[in-house]
């Protein structure tokens, strides 16, 4: 959430009564239990210790899912690296579904890597392929191998090969605090910096491309938003109003960028088309609009809005302008997205009677809600493209950390990620 308007909203929630709702179905935590799977470590026919640990890494994502719950290496009786090896009464005894093995071999100063998925019970091979790369790309073959598995045992295309945006604070001083916005792999690895400014970074937000990021900056001390293009860092500044400029979204052909604007006086949502810089008022009403996510169809906005008397999301027709009402459970819903199938909504949700702030998912179809976080001062959620998992920026020991979660409830842990304060993630879309 834009930060300024966090406190506004907040301030808001806190001085206004409380909305009637429904009595929520609201649940805690994942029940059922993720599917076991080995992933083995890979083979490796070279002299010297790689660098990155592959299966490592493809089990931590299929972890991160929620879906599957990888056996321990401890646990493992044999190291199979191909198909002759595997010995499935070994599997079978340890409850394993499935088995992931892999071998690594040099070809002429790259590796290539064959691996191969095999159905435990059945005792069929179900996956193999072949990837290739330097050693400066074993997490990307790894992110990728289990991506191919992903897609291929549940149906979902993986997510595991994108990317994540998000701004960190090193406060030096009272009056020296170094802002940074960084990317990385989606699992907090691989940081590079993308910009750095003495003044506050707020909102950053990948176009559909992948190429192109929005984002808040305070550069000119007030809020204005630019478009900088992540291989050239190009970058050009498109709004320069009078008052909040905040909160860009891209549509879903990034073509257009909605954001919000109090040049008129309430923070209302506008959107720009990026061919002509031409902007059109989105919402119109004696309230505060912010927060704009984009429906696939590229017609409908859902947002954040004060107008019931506490923050509650709606979504809009950009083209009728009429706005509904989506959520009545708890007495504040903010910063709304999506999942890639639009049956999930994720927010930012405050239940009646309590003061803190979790991450919730709403089964848009049930009305269900779904408490994904357990701390208390969350915001930023980002979703990713498949809709499994999210990150979302809360606070871990005075302070402030990103933390992965999956969509089920299975899994919450912290993303690596550099020194000082680190918030406002964003998720990429598919890179490829």
């Amino acid at each position: 959430m834009n930060t300024l308007m966090r406190i506004v909203l907040l301030g808001l929630a806190m001085m206004v009564g409380s909305l009637q709702a429904a009595d929520p179905l609201v649940i805690s935590a994942g029940t059922d239990r993720a599917t076991p799977i080995a992933v083995v470590p890979f083979g490796w026919q070279g002299g010297t210790v790689l660098p990155e640990d592959m299966a490592e890494i493809t089990a931590n994502d299929l972890r991160n899912s929620g879906v599957f719950e990888p056996i321990p290496r401890q646990n493992m009786i044999s190291l199979p690296s191909q198909a002759s090896e595997i010995i499935y009464r070994d599997w079978k005894a340890l409850g394993a579904q499935y088995v992931l093995v892999g071998n690594i071999v040099p070809s002429g100063g790259r590796l290539q890597v064959q691996f191969a998925l095999f159905n435990v019970a059945t005792e069929q091979q179900v996956l193999t392929g072949s990837v290739g790369g330097g050693t400066d790309q074993l997490r990307d073959m790894a992110h990728h191998i289990a991506d191919l598995s992903f897609e291929k045992l549940t149906g979902v295309k993986g997510a595991f090969s994108t990317r994540m945006l998000y701004v960190t604070a090193e406060r030096f001083s009272v009056n020296n605090t170094r802002y940074t916005l960084q990317r990385s792999d989606y699992d907090g690895a691989r940081a590079v910096t993308l910009l750095q400014s003495r003044e506050p970074i707020l909102s950053p937000s990948f176009a559909p491309d992948g190429r192109r990021i929005a984002y808040v900056s305070f550069e000119q001390k007030r809020p204005r938003i630019f478009v900088q293009h992540i291989d050239t860092g190009r970058r050009e500044q498109i709004t320069n109003f009078e008052g909040l400029n905040g909160a860009p979204a891209w549509s879903p052909d990034g073509s257009r960028l909605a954001f919000v604007l109090s040049k008129d006086g309430n923070p209302e949502i506008y959107v720009m088309d990026m061919g002509s810089r031409q902007i059109r008022r989105v919402t119109n009403q004696g309230s505060i609009d912010t927060e704009p996510f984009w429906g696939k169809d590229g017609n409908t906005i859902y947002f954040t809005s004060d107008r019931s008397g506490k923050p509650q999301i709606y979504k809009t027709n950009i083209n009728s302008g009429a706005a509904e009402r989506v959520t009545f459970v708890g007495n504040y819903n903010a910063n709304p997205k999506l999942s890639a199938d639009e049956k999930t909504l994720v927010m930012i949700h405050r239940q009646e009677g309590f003061t803190v702030f979790k991450v919730a998912a709403m089964d848009l179809q049930r009305g269900s809600l779904r408490i994904l976080s357990d701390t208390s001062l969350d915001e930023s959620p980002t979703v990713a493209p498949n809709g499994t998992m999210l990150i979302y920026a809360t606070r871990q020991q005075g302070r402030g950390v990103l933390m992965l979660a999956s969509i089920n409830g299975r899994v919450r842990l912290p993303l690596p990620t550099a020194q000082g304060e680190v918030r406002e993630p964003s998720w990429s879309p598919y890179l490829n």
